[in-house]
């Protein structure tokens, strides 16, 4: 058992954890609890070291023999070396460290989300979330976007990572992306273009979602083809980014089921 704040996995856990610089040299990141454990397991993503206590519940214990059988590195900690790793105040007793992979974009791609200048980390996070209830196929960030990879995007997400082809990609190869598969690119901007339940969502597209602060930039004004926005006869300026994206991602998914 690892009864050590100061051994070198645990170290290297606090890192990743702490530094996205660290996530991108290590080429890995950190999933914490039982539920995302069992999304990776499910998704077949094989970690790089799994963290336990011994107290952890039936369910996890399941999830650690299971690695154990396919020879990953798993290791039992005492409860303040879990804390010491843990991100969270409460942590649930099991943490892995997984090697980032990019899913496969679809062969047939007919939609996407492109998400501009997205800095908060639980709005990208619950966004990612809804992408893959949804069913989008990819989604595509430009640079500004806050790290898909930090812990605070991991637990919002609930596993999207292991569904999603998300791509962090320049504004260059993101307009590729979009003629390669010939998507009409529909900008979310408040108060302009054509109301979004009147826009044609059954075509192949991408939703370009603005972020939190200064919604789309000017490459993302650049890229649309058109606009699209949510009729509000409240009295707020605009929604909160991840839930625009929502009634716009779901919109898109009510037009193509009726």
């Amino acid at each position: 058992m690892i009864t050590s704040t100061q051994n070198p996995k645990i170290k290297e856990i606090r890192g990743l954890q702490a530094r996205s610089k660290t996530r991108r040299a290590a080429g890995a990141f950190v999933v914490e609890g039982v539920r995302l454990a069992e999304e990776a397991l499910q998704a077949g993503w094989q970690p790089q070291l799994v963290i336990y206590t011994e107290d952890l519940n039936e369910r996890g214990l399941a999830l650690v023999e299971a690695w154990q059988s396919q020879s990953v590195a798993v290791e039992a900690v005492s409860d303040h070396v879990m804390a010491a790793a843990s991100d969270t105040q409460t942590p649930q007793g099991i943490l892995l460290v997984l090697p980032m992979q990019i899913m496969p974009t679809p062969d047939q791609l007919d939609f996407a989300l492109i998400l501009d200048q997205m800095r908060d980390p639980g709005n990208l996070g619950t966004l990612l979330r809804t992408a893959a209830a949804a069913g989008a196929g990819a989604i595509f960030l430009p640079p500004g976007t806050v790290d898909v990879y930090a812990p605070k995007v991991i637990r919002s997400a609930m596993g999207a990572h292991f569904h999603l082809s998300i791509q962090a990609l320049t504004w260059e190869a993101i307009e590729a992306q979009c003629k390669l598969y010939s998507l009409q690119v529909f900008l979310a901007a408040a108060g302009n273009g054509t109301p979004y339940t009147q826009a044609d969502f059954s075509q192949p597209l991408a939703l370009l979602i603005g972020g939190e602060a200064h919604g789309a930039g000017q490459h993302a004004h650049h890229l649309a083809t058109t606009a699209v926005h949510i009729p509000m006869p409240g009295t707020a300026e605009s929604l909160n980014a991840a839930v625009a994206a929502a009634i716009l991602t779901f919109e898109v998914v009510r037009q193509r089921t009726q």
